[in-house]
């Protein structure tokens, strides 16, 4: 399972002009789901997003998680993550988890961040075109792997 977090200011996401997630300060979380990803993947990286280190604290330095400014996550579902582009210009997927494996896991992500995290969790729409707007604050943006690849 693989993860481009960014912190934001705020962040929405669109699906034939209607918003269907929006957040406030927070975290902004694309989502990628390989075949063999199992549950422990998602509690892996569940575990790290909400513990990430990101936000600034008085003095300045990135030491507070998005749990202790009680912000928010945006979460969008993202298959391209696992796009594999080092042969030719046309990216190949084969890495990809098959949608209904892909959006039980997405879904499980996003829930185990609600309850087991106690996180305001907003979403994208599994398998749908989406426009997202980010105000990337910093920028700070990290790659993040349940397997720890990067």
């Amino acid at each position: 399972m693989r993860a481009v977090v960014q912190r934001a200011k705020e962040a929405k996401v669109t699906v034939e002009g209607e918003i269907v997630g929006s957040i406030g300060k927070g975290l902004v979380v694309f989502l990628g789901v390989t075949e063999d990803d199992e549950y422990e993947d998602l509690r892996y990286l569940a575990n790290k997003v909400s513990a990430l280190r990101v936000f600034e604290d008085d003095e300045g330095k990135m030491n507070l998680s998005v749990k202790d400014i009680d912000g928010e996550v945006l979460c969008v579902s993202q298959f391209t993550l696992y796009g594999d582009a080092r042969k030719g210009n046309r990216p190949s997927f084969i890495k990809a988890a098959e949608p209904q494996k892909a959006d039980s896991l997405y879904q499980d992500f996003c829930e185990y961040l609600r309850q087991e995290k106690d996180m305001t969790v907003e979403t994208g729409q599994f398998q749908a075109m989406m426009q997202v707007d980010v105000s990337n604050d910093g920028p700070v943006t990290l790659l993040l792997d349940s397997r720890k690849l990067f």
